[in-house]
């Protein structure tokens, strides 16, 4: 589960933070992990809801996770179609072969911190 390691990082960084801006407590944490990222949503909440705890800067920290959707374009007809899960054939054709077009991001949003 390399979630845990994500998690860890995060708080290394949230560490980071709040020392540069001479801040105490994390209030919440913004993340936005796309559809593609490889990144299970479920087991990173999991993560950071165990860690936190670890530190007085974050245990008692909100974290909140946006999931965009993701792009898939139709190799045949070149059709768009923007979901949260790879669609299994085009709309427009019934082709199977699809593109991802973005979705694979891991990106820290926001931090409120005092």
């Amino acid at each position: 589960m390399h979630e845990i390691s994500l998690v860890q990082g995060l708080l290394g960084q949230l560490d980071e933070l709040a020392k540069t801006h001479d801040k105490k407590k994390v209030i919440s944490v913004c993340m936005e992990i796309g559809p593609n990222s490889g990144v299970v949503i479920d087991s990173f909440q999991f993560g950071f809801d165990i860690l936190s705890k670890e530190n007085p800067l974050t245990n008692d920290a909100k974290l909140i996770i946006e999931s965009p959707m993701a792009t898939y374009r139709c190799y045949s007809c070149g059709m768009e179609t923007e979901t949260e899960k790879r669609p299994e054939c085009c709309p427009d054709c019934s082709e199977i072969l699809l593109t991802a077009e973005g979705g694979d991001d891991l990106i820290l949003r926001q931090v409120e911190m005092e």
